[in-house]
């Protein structure tokens, strides 16, 4: 009777796969007689097999086959390596990932090595395994780390960093090249990795990275110029570390790549000025719903300051807003921290700091405004996903996490994922204390500074939890006046979290930490490394203790919390100390609870302990929880629309790059299309016997057209002179600059265009998203409203992006370069330039961007691109 068996009965969703367990455990014989040598033939064996399949529908029904042996391998591969074998639990939880279901598996129970046994089991495949983690020190670590598992299994590793990558090699290293986390003597250490391409870390079997670099790098590679230009290899196989906090926390904000608009920001400037002599009078602010609206007194203010109603400007209550917002609803040190003159985003659940992030619809300019730091230029967004459609292009998804469970309806309705809960290797033993609540936040933190020091005198360690960085450093004050001494970690100092969070179980150490809380690496009770003696004192006093300083929106995230405590069966306890002026209470009802205890003369650090009140507070939590999730479904539902056009067109596009489509064969049907648009109505009985006019009407789109002394003719004999002109045109291009050259044109017009008009199509997509809500006082669903108008204008730009390429194509002239052999012609197709061909143009001062023209058949005037790429067009000299 195995592990499972014991602790599960009846119709448990693990019970199910206790036989496969069984059956891993019973192989475990044979793969220990196996030489280093023979696990990478059986690797290669098995890859053979998977090449041999007839069909792609084949392989899952293959791997189910081969799960046992593939789980057994691994195993051992970990025994060898890294002196782990995996338990019964993460052979559990690694089978539940393989099914494309989410692993709830409490803190310290593995799941990074659980991980590796359906890593390698998919990999098999070599259609990429993409494993995604929440920061870029754990992509690295955990490549370093598991990546001896996938190394000694014949498997290659890679990883991908913000603007970095690496692959797996076990070379020796010099002693400058050991990375910091090793020097300061934490067993936490990354090596074993060297630079490459990032394309190289997407063609290794196993590729870890974060969220935001698999979503971006998805996009860059749908505006990339070239073949050649793209990194990503498949969306097979993703499995989401944190996946919690990944799918459900960061699904709200979508990842977007954008330019610098050519707005001013000297409007922010001034409505921060204004703005700065309002009272609280003049706005009315609804925290719960974070929503700010001006009063009558402050629309009056406005109205003398400016002389008209700002309501009937769109610019000028664009700026009003978001001013507004800046002021009211966003702080700093809790939703940004003000950083190098610049304003730096902090995610609201992990407490991490998002560079490279900003705020929308002009929101960061106002708060640059506000702070007094350089308002940037606004951006124009150039390509947008959201978290939930990205993921939901994986064939097959899945993801671990240690709280999953509350979120489980989301996980189900929108990535269609069901969560497992995984039982713990060892029985629980952490005890979770009733909350503490006080009357008022001093009273709060000064009863937290007396039970910190308490707990410390006797060697217990404590981590304390805060929801902001701002709560973080006032509580860090208080401690030092009590002489506590404590290791502080928020957003600012967020590059030493793993080293500090590693040695936050060591006897009597004070850790005072964000929500950032070093999720993805462990609190060994002794600190690490390991200290037998210290483990020993902690545990005499009770293990790990955590602290929670306040309730979240969200009953997970104080989980979470708690979950950092009790690892591995170790002793352990957690307690919240509330108040009654946190954000949670006061917001839901803790004024009446506050009257009755000022009634009651209850001093202010005396607290209260009432199951009721603990009880409202979840409530409040779960009110809380269900308004987020319609929020992100709501999200979801307008992108879902977008994210149909965006597959249209990067499908398209991905079609063009690998020379799927016949672009000369497209451009010459576009071009007849054209010529029978522009001739329509001309003819008169028949015929057409103005041939100026036809001139004068084709000449946008045939500009060396000669239509000298051709007399009157039928419409269908016009049409088929005119094309049989566009066509020899073409093969007169062709023949001068050569037929490479000639696609390499076709390529580099179609993509541009597609590309200017999707972004102008963003713009409109956000515009008409945000003015669809009014119609609902017509009684009209916002939502089908956005459906049928988004289509519309989606048929209408494709039409359009074909024009312009038919306008656009025998007018681009090409001259011989200087770089070039006679006869050849020197065509950059690069938008915007690769790094190798941007060192190339460097050197032949080809550095400047280009606002060459395309024709745009609206006005018949050129169509700016911002960069054209054509670096010899003649156009180039203006």
């Amino acid at each position: 009777m195995g592990i499972l068996s014991k602790i599960f009965s009846g119709s448990d969703p693990v019970k199910s796969i206790q036989p496969t367990i069984d059956e891993v455990g019973r192989l475990e014989s044979k793969f220990e007689r196996f030489s280093a040598a023979q696990f990478v033939e059986q690797t290669q064996k098995w890859q053979a097999e998977i090449r041999a399949l007839k069909t792609k529908d084949e392989l899952p029904g293959y791997l189910k086959q081969i799960l046992p042996e593939a789980f057994a391998a691994v195993r051992e591969a970990a025994k060898r390596t890294l002196g782990q074998r995996p338990y019964d639990v993460q052979l559990a939880g690694g089978i539940a990932l393989h099914q494309g279901k989410i692993a709830e598996m409490k803190t310290g129970e593995g799941k990074t090595l659980a991980s590796t046994l359906p890593a390698y089991l998919n990999a098999l495949s070599g259609l990429g395994v993409h494993i995604v983690t929440v920061n870029d020190y754990l992509a690295r670590r955990d490549a370093s780390w598991m990546g001896q598992i996938y190394h000694f299994l014949g498997l290659s590793v890679g990883s991908i960093q913000h603007e970095q990558a690496f692959l797996y090699s076990e070379v020796e290293r010099r002693d400058e090249e050991i990375t910091k986390e090793e020097s300061e003597g934490v067993v936490i250490d990354v090596k074993n990795l060297v630079p490459c391409a990032r394309s190289q870390a997407y063609l290794a079997d196993v590729t870890y990275g974060t969220n935001n670099e698999f979503g971006f790098d998805y996009l860059r590679d749908n505006m990339a110029p070239e073949r050649l230009a793209l990194v990503q290899k498949n969306l097979y196989y993703a499995i989401v570390d944190e996946v919690d906090s990944i799918l459900i926390d960061e699904a709200r904000t979508p990842l977007i790549i954008s330019a610098p608009d050519l707005e001013s920001g000297k409007q922010y400037q001034e409505f921060a000025g204004i703005l700065d002599a309002f009272t609280p009078a003049d706005f009315a602010v609804d925290e719960k719903l974070r929503q700010a609206n001006f009063t009558d007194t402050g629309y009056e203010k406005l109205e003398k300051r400016f002389g008209k109603d700002i309501y009937s400007d769109i610019r000028l209550r664009h700026h009003a807003d978001a001013a507004l917002r800046a002021k009211s609803l966003f702080k700093a040190d809790r939703d940004y921290v003000v950083k190098g003159g610049e304003i730096i985003i902090v995610d609201e659940f992990t407490g991490r700091l998002m560079p490279g992030r900003r705020y929308s619809e002009g929101l960061h300019q106002a708060i640059e405004a506000k702070e007094g730091v350089p308002v940037q230029n606004e951006s124009r967004t150039l390509a947008t996903i959201t978290f939930q459609n990205y993921f939901r292009l994986y064939e097959k998804l899945s993801g671990m996490t240690g709280t999953a469970l509350t979120e489980a309806e989301e996980f189900g309705k929108i990535y269609n994922l069901e969560v497992v809960e995984i039982p713990t290797n060892r029985p629980e033993a952490r005890r979770d204390m009733q909350d503490s609540i006080y009357k008022t936040e001093e009273g709060k933190f000064q009863a937290i500074a007396r039970e910190v020091r308490e707990r410390q005198k006797k060697g217990q360690p404590v981590l304390i939890g805060t929801v902001s960085i701002e709560k973080n450093e006032r509580l860090s004050a208080l401690l030092k006046k009590r002489g506590v001494r404590h290791e502080l970690l928020n957003a600012k100092n967020h590059e030493r979290e793993a080293r500090i969070i590693a040695q936050a179980g060591k006897s009597g150490a004070v850790t005072l930490a964000t929500n950032i809380a070093g999720r993805g690496v462990d609190i060994i009770l002794g600190g690490n490394p390991y200290d037998k003696e210290s483990a020993e004192a902690v545990t005499a006093a009770g293990g790990l203790h955590v602290l929670g300083t306040e309730r979240h929106e969200s009953r997970r995230i104080d989980n979470q919390l708690r979950g950092r405590a009790g690892r591995q069966g170790d002793p352990g306890s957690s307690q919240f100390f509330l108040s009654l002026e946190d954000d949670l209470m006061r917001l839901f009802g803790g004024d009446r609870l506050k009257n009755i205890m000022t009634t009651l003369r209850v001093p202010e650090d005396q607290p209260i302990e009432n199951r009721l009140v603990s009880k409202s507070i979840e409530n409040a939590q779960r009110k809380i929880e269900g308004m987020n999730f319609d929020t992100r479904k709501r999200v979801l539902e307008f992108d879902d629309v977008l994210n149909k056009q965006r597959g249209a067109i990067y499908s398209r596009r991905r079609k063009i790059l690998e020379g799927k489509i016949s672009l000369r064969e497209k451009i010459l049907d576009d071009i007849k299309l054209e010529i029978i648009e522009l001739l329509s109505g001309l003819d008169a009985e028949g015929k057409i016997s103005d041939s100026n006019e036809v001139t004068r009407r084709i000449s946008s789109l045939l500009p060396a057209a000669d239509l000298q002394g051709i007399s009157e003719s039928t419409l269908d004999l016009w049409i088929k002179r005119l094309t049989n002109m566009a066509e020899k045109a073409f093969s007169n291009k062709e023949e001068k600059i050569t037929p490479e050259a000639m696609r390499q044109i076709e390529r580099v017009v179609t993509l541009q265009s597609m590309d200017n008009f999707w972004m102008e199509h963003l713009d409109t997509m956000e515009h008409l998203r945000r003015s669809v809500g009014l119609r609902g006082y017509a009684q009209k669903d916002p939502l089908i409203e956005y459906k049928k108008d988004g289509h519309r204008l989606f048929e209408e730009m494709l039409v359009q992006i074909d024009k312009t390429v038919a306008y656009t194509i025998l007018r681009v002239e090409l001259r011989p370069s200087g770089q070039s052999s006679p006869g050849n012609s020197n065509v950059s197709s690069t938008f915007p330039p690769s790094r190798r061909e941007a060192e190339s143009n460097k050197k032949i001062g080809r550095n400047d961007p280009c606002w060459c023209g395309a024709i745009n058949p609206k006005t018949g005037k050129a169509y700016k691109f911002k960069r054209c790429g054509l670096i010899d067009a003649p156009h180039h000299k203006g």
